[in-house]
């Protein structure tokens, strides 16, 4: 073991270095704050945003195109999203994108009449700039740099982050007045592009600070992608027609409504597919706008508008789903002193309600909550002064890190990376979901958790990954246990023995706890009235 440390302070840590933490650490830097910025890889390169292109939920500013965005939400998330929170995210998108164009010098494309063209971004350049622009504001980054575990002091406030640098081989720790966990969703290593960072790590030291989480149950985001290749770009498939094995059409598959038809198909055959129906123009704008979706067929010689090709689904979790950290302020506010949260680390019920935010609206929450919660920590940490970086802290992590009992090998990590597999990929457990499956499922997660907690200690690079596998299990304890509760299919949430939506549950769930789970409606009411309004 190696135990030189690092020892750092600052006013504000940001953990996460993609789009949300990027935001949150560049408004927090402008707001007055010394920042620190630690990333699980190279902030700028790691995560989703950065190996693809996004939509981004872009609305211009008329009441007429506002209210259509909002409506075109309400039946698809289950009636749970907030329209205060809708409109704040409407608001502050518009404001992040042009300042991205007429401050970093972002290059839109240009429409027909001359205009820029700002519903989408294209991610490796996106956040080389937002790398770029931070540097620029001062911001200090930690690459490869992951967190291990929250500090807290006496009074239970977060009060900075310990972890691990892996090119060194050593240790840190950052004392801060406040940090902002920007760490992403849970894609339970599917191998999605881009989605190996996205390992859940920032919900499980939320939790284990004593924060709960919310929407846990809209975890069931599968996208299709060719079986030869980890990109997923669902929205193409919306051009597809789907085959079964045999030659036959494949009824009622899609991306839209039919994802179920393909998960079924594929428990017992392969399915193919081909964009047959996308127009020369459609075809044209795909290439442009995706390049990196085309690669593998153009490896292959295949060409995905006119040829068949295998289509499997792969899980995309809590990254493409809705569930996270419970924001209980207007500011990115967790329930934890000085502990706020952004991005996909959080819940996007508020804009989403139970149903995927896809690209765009993901990309609008995480530039949005990324604004507010670096704004956010900063005066936070202003008003602590000196106390800040100068009080007694402790260490908050327990999976991994300090086990109940006699400490065992760190390769036993790998078993519980076998049972997420296992309990979690399938989509006969995780998508086509039925108490007869999930309650089976849950239990050997809480065996997998109860061994890992009693045993489970590693250190270095090892403490790294075994940190990641806990989170997983935690996550999956945590979706599981909000979907056996929710018992009606609403959003993305659908049970096969509940297949209507009960309106005694227009309700957000919440779910905490570590070795004992919990479950309770939250306090937050809409009237269904109101929706037309």
């Amino acid at each position: 073991m190696n135990t030189d440390i690092l020892n750092l302070t600052a006013d504000v840590l940001v953990i996460g270095g993609g789009p949300a933490g990027t935001w949150a650490a560049i408004k927090a830097a402008r707001a007055g704050a010394d920042v620190i910025l630690a990333d699980k890889g190279y902030c700028g390169t790691s995560g989703p945003t950065a190996s693809g292109g996004t939509g981004v939920w872009y609305v211009p500013p008329s009441e007429k195109a506002r209210q259509a965005a909002m409506d075109s939400r309400d039946k698809l998330g289950g009636f749970l999203a907030d329209r205060g929170w809708m409109r704040r995210v409407l608001n502050q998108t518009w404001d992040n994108m042009n300042e991205l164009a007429d401050e970093g010098r972002y290059p839109f494309p240009v429409g027909p009449d001359g205009q820029q063209m700002r519903k989408g971004l294209q991610g490796p350049e996106y956040m080389r700039i937002q790398r770029l622009r931070a540097t620029r504001a001062g911001v200090r980054i930690l690459d490869h740099s992951p967190a291990l575990e929250l500090l807290t002091d006496a009074n239970g406030a977060v009060a900075g982050a310990r972890g691990y640098r892996r090119q060194e081989g050593t240790h840190y720790t950052v004392r801060a007045g406040a940090v902002v966990l920007a760490t992403g969703g849970c894609a339970f290593l599917s191998k999605a592009l881009g989605t190996n960072v996205n390992t859940g790590d920032g919900a499980l030291m939320a939790a284990e600070a004593g924060a709960e989480l919310s929407g846990m149950e809209f975890s069931t985001a599968y996208a299709i992608a060719p079986e030869f290749s980890t990109v997923t770009k669902t929205a193409y498939y919306s051009f597809a027609t789907f085959y079964r094995e045999d030659g036959s059409v494949l009824e009622g598959a899609g991306s839209q409504g039919g994802r179920s038809v393909i998960a079924r198909e594929l428990l017992t055959s392969r399915v193919f597919c081909t964009l047959d129906g996308a127009s020369p123009d459609d075809q044209a704008a795909m290439r442009l706008g995706q390049v990196n979706f085309f690669l593998p067929f153009d490896r292959a010689g295949i060409n995905p508008f006119t040829d068949r090709f295998p289509v499997t689904l792969l899980l995309e979790g809590t990254v493409r789903g809705t569930g996270g950290v419970h924001v209980a302020g207007e500011n990115g506010e967790t329930s934890v002193p000085g502990l706020y949260v952004a991005g996909d680390a959080a819940t996007r019920e508020l804009i989403c309600g139970g149903f995927t935010g896809g690209g765009s609206h993901n990309a609008a929450w995480a530039m949005s909550s990324g604004v507010w919660a670096g704004r956010a920590a900063a005066i936070h940490a202003a008003g602590l002064g000196a106390r800040a970086t100068g009080r007694a802290v402790s260490g908050a992590g327990e999976a991994a890190l300090r086990p109940t009992g006699t400490p065992g090998q760190p390769e036993a990590y790998q078993d519980v990376l076998r049972v997420v597999r296992e309990q979690v990929h399938p989509y006969d457990k995780n998508y086509l979901r039925h108490a007869d499956r999930l309650t089976p499922a849950l239990a050997a997660l809480n065996d997998t958790w109860d061994q890992l907690r009693s045993s489970l200690y590693a250190t270095d690079g090892d403490a790294v990954r075994a940190r990641s596998a806990a989170a997983m299990i935690a996550h999956a304890r945590w979706m599981y246990t909000s979907a056996l509760a929710r018992t009606e299919s609403r959003g993305m949430h659908t049970r096969q023995d509940y297949k209507n939506i009960d309106p005694a549950q227009h309700h957000r769930l919440l779910v905490g706890g570590l070795d004992s789970l919990w479950t309770a409606p939250s306090t937050w009411t809409r009237d269904l009235a109101s929706v037309a309004s």
